[in-house]
């Protein structure tokens, strides 16, 4: 499929110079045709990159399995029109002798296939829908229909974008193209299928005309150009492929074009110039001089470039396209293992690939994007493109977001005041940097960030070196209640996620018990939190890092979630908060109401003296030798005294210091009366 087409046999009145297999540059301007029409294909074989739409017509054809109209989409010059005259050919072609019948390898010499070639066949109509867009020009269409072909064996109809049609013209298309005489075929080309009503799409046979290959189109230009006497090298077939994006057609007018400039030779830099290409050697020298840091060789070569005639915005371009191969060749295997790429760029791709991170190559692509985005509304592009160039070089030896984190919290080596690199204007390699790639990667092993000139450096080059602060980060401790009980140490074996950054020691002990999470919260001065967790939610499930709870009118619903977010931040662990179903446990306020009103001395109390009403009852401190005074709730929610038992006797309850123990105002950080439990009017 990839070897060059035959040529077309020239209109009548065309010298024979003309449709020969070389055509001299002298020749008569008016006889010559450009090679995108010169080198049409004139068979099914001779379609390049579009085998699936040929074995489908061979089948069809050989199997009598015509459809009555044919859908053909596809992006600019893949061969749609030159698939439909095929199609057309194929369906009248009479053979040499006059006794043939439909083909798939029409014969190129009887009377129909020449007129049908040379656009002059009374029963073959082609149709500009973009000019004729109304219902009008259907009409005539549709009026020709009943009448059986004048010479040929079908009649057929070649709308061309045919998405251009009105809403009236698709609607008046619709009967016929469903019920189509035996003798008329509708084929359509479009290059916006979408745009095509899907009631039409329905009743058509739909083929999707694939781009073509850089590989192939590049071997398919070779053939073409050894036809045509010129001599062009294999990197400028390679631009020219790579330029045509695709379309075999936009791919022969820029090979004409640059056989006419290099006059039948055609070297690389020839089509870099006709393009307005960057030297792609100068693109990597680009890129490498941004990810350095080295503002001022980076403006230079684009200076050069620009002087040279490449457009800022294509470097830009070139520069997005080198950024995302890089990145892809990180991923993939094998990418900078394809044939059509120079050796040079390969090798030096490959090395760039390994010397910078991911995250480095994904800053600059946004960058890049943004920096294209900004260009093309730009007054001047030039200007839009160095302040650009100018924003990555300067942001090419940040730290990422989890670096910066972890040296701003002590979490990681960060670079002393002075430095160790860079040249502080960017110009060139700094005192810590070897090589062109002597890069983030070293850099980023010990902390350091990389300097302009390729050294290690504290902070972007390019200007002034403000270097990171070198003291070390303050050390922040949580505000734990002096007074409070120890939680427990979590279980060992307990699979919990380290806090990203911050010193281990810094944070609480893994709370235990709900318990323990309710007076975290408390310590932590989420008052409303804690308020909700002891009165409106009750406890289903808690282990270490996971609490399942089901939530009381009163909380609101997004309290697992703040929960969750909260307890991984304050314990540096990860922990799951979800809603359950399930009733669950009785809350801590009603425990506490409980265990209160079953306290042998509550009731005696009680009981002594009819009618009294618990008001408030005010939780004291557990002490770690269990003396009196330092009494508190213990798992359960019951208040307890201190005692040689360690607050669990409450037979040993010293009474006398109740008043001393009790939490004082001022020192509540919530407001007087959040730590009690007030039972109100309504308790017996």
């Amino acid at each position: 499929m990839s070897e060059p087409p035959l040529e077309v046999p020239p209109p009548s009145g065309t010298s024979d110079t003309a449709a020969g297999g070389s055509a001299p540059r002298s020749a008569d301007a008016r006889g010559y045709r450009v090679l995108a029409r010169k080198y049409r294909p004139v068979t099914f074989d001779q379609l390049i990159g579009q085998d699936t739409l040929v074995r489908t017509l061979t089948n069809a054809v050989r199997g009598g399995r015509l459809a009555q109209a044919y859908m053909l989409t596809g992006v600019r010059g893949v061969g749609k029109t030159t698939t439909a005259r095929l199609i057309a050919r194929a369906l009248n072609c009479i053979g040499p002798d006059g006794t043939g019948g439909v083909t798939i390898t029409p014969c190129g010499t009887c009377d129909a296939c020449r007129s049908i070639m040379e656009d002059r066949h009374v029963d073959v109509l082609e149709m500009d829908a973009a000019s004729r867009t109304g219902v009008n020009d259907i009409r005539e269409i549709l009026d020709g229909v009943r009448y059986r072909p004048t010479a040929a064996r079908f009649k057929v109809y070649i709308i061309d974008e045919v998405h251009m049609l009105s809403n009236q013209a698709f609607n008046a298309l619709l009967k016929t193209l469903e019920e189509p005489p035996d003798h008329v075929t509708f084929i359509f080309a479009t290059t916006e299928i979408r745009k095509v009503p899907v009631t039409v799409l329905s009743r058509c046979q739909r083929f999707d005309l694939r781009r073509v290959e850089q590989a192939v189109l590049a071997e398919h230009f070779a053939g073409i150009a050894a036809r045509e006497g010129a001599t062009v090298a294999p990197a400028a077939l390679a631009l020219i492929a790579r330029a045509a994006d695709g379309s075999v057609r936009d791919g022969l007018s820029l090979l004409d074009q640059a056989i006419a400039h290099g006059d039948g030779a055609v070297d690389e830099g020839q089509v870099r110039h006709m393009l307005g290409l960057a030297d792609r050697a100068q693109v990597f020298d680009l890129f490498e001089s941004l990810m350095k840091g080295d503002v001022a060789a980076a403006l230079e070569v684009l200076a050069g470039q620009y002087a040279l005639g490449a457009d800022p915005l294509v470097v830009l371009q070139d520069l997005l396209g080198l950024a995302h191969w890089l990145t892809r060749g990180k991923v993939v295997r094998g990418q900078d293992d394809d044939p059509i790429l120079p050796e040079a760029e390969r090798t030096r791709g490959r090395a760039m690939a390994e010397g910078l991170s991911m995250a480095t190559l994904t800053r600059a692509w946004q960058m890049l994007l943004k920096g294209l985005g900004e260009a093309r509304v730009a007054p001047d592009p030039l200007q839009a493109v160095e302040m650009a160039l100018i924003r990555l070089a300067y942001a090419s030896d940040l730290p990422s977001p989890a670096e910066a984190v972890a040296r701003l919290t002590g979490g990681g080596p960060r670079p002393g005041p002075g430095g160790s690199g860079g040249s502080g204007r960017g110009g060139g390699p700094g005192p810590g940097g070897t090589g062109p790639m002597d890069t983030p990667a070293e850099a980023r092993a010990t902390g350091a960030a990389v300097g302009p000139g390729g050294g290690i450096s504290s902070r972007a080059g390019g200007g002034a070196a403000m270097a990171l602060r070198s003291d070390p980060a303050p050390h922040v401790t949580p505000h734990v209640n002096p007074d409070a009980a120890p939680a427990p140490s979590p279980d060992p074996d307990q699979d919990s996620r380290p806090a990203p950054a911050g010193d281990p020691a810094s944070l609480p002990p893994m709370p235990a018990t709900f318990q323990a999470v309710v007076d975290l919260t408390r310590d932590r001065r989420e008052a409303t939190l804690a308020m909700h967790l002891d009165r409106d939610v009750r406890l289903v499930r808690f282990e270490p890092g996971r609490i399942d709870l089901n939530l009381g009118p009163g909380a609101p619903r997004d309290l697992p979630a703040r929960l969750q977010s909260l307890l991984g931040m304050w314990t540096g662990r990860r922990w799951t908060v979800s809603i359950s179903d399930l009733p669950g446990a009785p809350t801590l306020h009603e425990t506490l109401q409980d265990s209160v009103r079953a306290d042998p001395l509550v009731k005696a109390v009680l009981d002594t003296f009819p009618g009294a009403t618990i008001g408030v009852v005010r939780t004291r401190a557990v002490g770690q030798d269990g003396a009196a005074g330092s009494g508190g709730r213990d798992d359960g929610g019951r208040t307890g005294g201190g005692g040689a038992g360690g607050g669990d006797d409450l037979d040993d309850l010293d009474a006398s210091g109740l008043d001393d123990a009790l939490l004082d105002p001022e020192d509540d950080p919530f407001g007087e009366g959040f730590s009690d439990d007030d039972f109100g009017d309504d308790d017996p």
